[in-house]
């Protein structure tokens, strides 16, 4: 099979390579998924760049989609020819998405929806599946403001339509040249966080009570809008990645007088339950036809270096999706 890897971390044009290598076999409990896109996400990108590898050879992209080819032995052959999207394809795993085929373990890949093209299928493993976590986790908001930052990115586009959907008013941050994208996946009010005070704003759009809840990507900054109100008392701020890998200082005082609660969580590593509960919710909103997919751009497999340079660019609007059939 075709597939694009590397050996060592470095600069995507150092060290991805494409190129032929064996294609894998179904083991018990597995399936084999011909894959027909590739999601490239920040973490992988990143994972490339720097992370230590846990194999001499890594296939990377956690996310992708396509048609299950054949199943091991205890998997229903009633699979074959169900098309699927994947999830954790690379996570503690060697070979990922990055190829024309994946094995992995049957509940990793899911049933894509038909009315779900197979690039958007390529975007739902991490972008989706952490938006919607993102919002569950602040419960019940129907009535209620939260704050997403982020929200033309892969994730904030997502978790602003999610957010809608279950009855919020969504107040996003977004650079000026990234509005109409936060506009149109329904935020009702949009602050460009590069030109304008993030907590007087909202504050101002809130009769200065400040938001409800928090869906962030960066805790490297927005930590820092805390002691200035920008959550009511025993507000929530939910939290999925931040800029900077190292320590990040967080106000004890406003999380202390504020009541307020900080959770963090990767979407890797959900637990079983919270899993299933996601992916249903999920599946549920695919079938129904209630998600909008923004695909920024597309590149075939030979191009793997380019898409990888596309995401750490971040200049691309959508999600960078790789084709590999």
């Amino acid at each position: 099979m075709k597939a694009g890897w590397y050996e060592k971390n470095g600069e995507a044009r150092d060290v991805l390579v494409v190129g032929e290598m064996e294609t894998p076999k179904a083991g018990p409990g597995e399936v084999l998924v011909r894959l027909r896109t590739s999601g490239v996400n920040p973490s992988d990108v990143k994972s490339r760049k720097a992370r230590p590898l846990i194999a001499p050879r890594i296939v990377p992209h956690s996310d992708g989609a396509g048609v299950i080819e054949a199943v091991g032995e205890g998997v229903a052959t009633a699979r074959i020819g169900e098309r699927v999207f994947i999830w954790n394809g690379q996570w503690k795993r060697a070979f990922g998405t990055a190829a024309e085929f994946i094995a992995v373990p049957n509940g990793q890949a899911v049933r894509l929806a038909e009315a779900v093209d197979f690039d958007a299928g390529a975007c739902l493993g991490i972008p989706a599946l952490t938006a919607l976590h993102a919002v569950k986790l602040h419960g019940d908001i129907a009535g209620k403001t939260l704050l997403v930052t982020g929200a033309a990115a892969s994730v904030g586009h997502y978790a602003v339509q999610i957010a809608k959907l279950a009855g919020a008013r969504v107040i996003g941050t977004a650079s000026d040249s990234r509005r109409d994208h936060a506009l149109d996946a329904g935020c009702d009010e949009v602050i460009d966080y590069r030109a304008e005070d993030v907590v007087a704003r909202v504050k101002d759009l809130t009769g200065g009570k400040g938001a409800d809840g928090i869906i962030d990507m960066d805790l490297s900054s927005t930590a820092a809008l805390l002691p200035g109100g920008v959550l009511v008392p025993h507000g929530k701020l939910v939290c999925y990645g931040s800029n900077v890998a190292a320590d990040v200082p967080v106000s004890f005082p406003a999380l202390l007088w504020g009541s307020l609660t900080l959770q963090v969580f990767v979407v890797y590593e959900l637990t079983t339950n919270e899993r299933a509960v996601r992916l249903k919710e999920l599946g549920e909103l695919l079938d129904a036809g209630k998600l909008r997919h923004a695909i920024g751009a597309t590149f075939p497999i030979d191009e793997i270096a380019a898409a990888h340079e596309a995401v750490e660019q971040g200049q691309i609007i959508g999600n960078v999706v790789l084709r590999v059939d």
